[in-house]
């Protein structure tokens, strides 16, 4: 009976009770869809680090990733292949050689870091090759120019930029191109301009076509001619210089077979990748031997486990998972759901204020009815009761509405995604995508759920009191 009360009292005021639950939906919403945008980064950026650079689990010689030098290698692959092959979980193992080395062009070097892969292997356990941009080649397949000539490379497309292997020209066939995506025929009469001219990096052509075009037409149309006027020839040539085995200055020539683009300027700035076997003919390395040896597990929950058994079992190597490898993000992953309790509680514990305001607004007017509840023997825990329910119903209705409205928002933008592209810049530089997919776990719901009622009865608390310090016989007394 004091449920059905409670329930009826809530749609006495509706236009009041209307006011209330819409802000209670509005606020759940934004904390809903705001924690499952702020999530997908974390996932997506996870999900990178172990798909496209670093696996689960690494095993190194313990001297290699302190010194970098090329002579503390892992001699007894063989033995290490047995304890990974016989861990739960492990499901691909590959081998890396790695060098600290220059890449040169003929206008430009810089540090990077070689990578001796097995392509194939690494095709299955890496999604790199996945990331190739198309018309800049194959991921060292045949048909790659040069290739029969030079060895092979894969580089990225931030490397390429520094070492001015991309380039931007406005030509004839760019400028057809704008036009038919519908760029104005105003805006590339302006690029006349600058009409076959070759522009070595970024800035450098941002500046030039920012010179040409208004405020209002390089928010509309500067991607798009970025886009269109980047330049890329295929097979260019880069000298890579490195130790070998003994310590002597060595290198050779190779040609980029492909440029791949990540969401990682890091990655693509500083990694290259070649055949495995050209690495060691060039150094001198034994046949057999790597520096570091990477694992694959079926799934990423498994990672700890399979961490400490690898560990006691291979006590004379580094091992190390993607956690260890990259601990702030590590920790980001692993505070997550703590991240969403403290933020969903800020936000209900603003609406809890206008629950409990509404609250007292209601008791206010019901004073005589209250008092005449309590004359015909409803006793204080049935009317606090009631008071709470109240508060609960108007919570909880708002607090479904705001979750059902996020959910399906956050399925349609998880098809469609949110381009933060103003912000790519400094997202990449960190390794984070500026293209969400918010996504958002089942147990998240639940959680915020149970802090919905919550709220909904520290709301009533105060508003509850003040209806139970009522004098039956005044409140009779009152105005009707």
């Amino acid at each position: 009976m004091i449920t059905e009360i409670a329930w009826k009292n809530v749609w006495r005021n509706k236009t009041r009770s209307l006011t209330v639950i819409a802000s209670v939906a509005v606020g759940v919403f934004a904390g809903v869809f705001a924690m499952a945008a702020i999530n997908s980064s974390v996932v997506q950026r996870i999900d990178a680090a172990v798909n496209e650079e670093l696996s689960h689990i690494q095993v190194n010689n313990k001297d290699f990733r302190s010194s970098g030098d090329i002579r503390n290698i892992i001699r007894d692959y063989d033995k290490i292949l047995s304890v990974l092959n016989n861990t739960p979980g492990v499901t691909d193992i590959t081998g890396r050689v790695i060098l600290r080395g220059v890449a040169s062009t003929a206008a430009k070097s810089t540090g990077v870091e070689i990578t001796g892969i097995d392509v194939e292997k690494e095709k299955e356990m890496f999604t790199l090759s996945g990331k190739l941009i198309p018309g800049t080649g194959s991921y060292f397949g045949p048909d790659t120019k040069g290739n029969t000539v030079f060895k092979p490379v894969f580089i990225g497309e931030k490397l390429a930029k520094d070492l001015n292997i991309i380039r931007y020209i406005i030509t004839a066939d760019v400028l057809k191109k704008l036009e038919e995506k519908g760029v104005s025929s105003g805006v590339t009469a302006k690029l006349l301009s600058i009409k076959d001219q070759r522009y070595t990096s970024d800035k450098k052509f941002k500046r030039a076509v920012e010179g040409l075009l208004t405020p209002k037409e390089i928010k509309k149309y500067a991607l798009s001619i970025r886009e269109a006027a980047w330049s890329y020839r295929e097979g260019s040539r880069i000298i890579l210089s490195f130790l070998d085995m003994n310590n002597v200055q060595t290198g050779a020539a190779f040609r980029v077979c492909g440029i791949f683009r990540t969401n990682n300027d890091i990655l693509e700035g500083t990694s290259l990748f070649v055949p495995i076997d050209e690495l060691r003919k060039l150094t001198g390395m034994p046949a057999g031997t790597y520096h570091r040896v990477i694992a694959r597990l079926a799934d990423n929950d498994m990672t700890d486990d399979a961490t400490r058994a690898i560990r006691n079992n291979l006590p004379d190597y580094e091992v190390l998972n993607w956690k260890e490898i990259v601990p702030d993000l590590a920790m980001i992953a692993d505070m997550m759901q703590q991240i969403y309790g403290v933020f969903m509680a800020i936000i209900l514990a603003a609406l809890a204020f206008g629950i409990a305001n509404t609250m007292l607004m209601a008791i206010l007017e019901r004073t005589r009815e209250i008092g005449m509840l309590a004359a015909i023997g409803m006793n204080r825990r049935k009317i606090f009761s009631m008071i709470m329910l109240e508060s609960i119903f108007l919570s909880m209705v708002g607090g479904i509405a705001g979750m059902v409205i996020g959910k399906v928002v956050i399925a349609i933008t998880a098809k469609t995604g949110i381009n933060l592209v103003k912000y790519s810049e400094g997202m990449e530089a960190i390794g984070y995508s500026a293209h969400l997919f918010p996504t958002i776990e089942t147990r998240f719901f639940i959680t915020t759920a149970v802090l919905i009622i919550i709220t909904g009865i520290l709301a009533s608390i105060y508003p509850a009191r003040k209806a139970l310090k009522l004098n039956p016989v005044e409140a009779l007394r009152g105005e009707k």
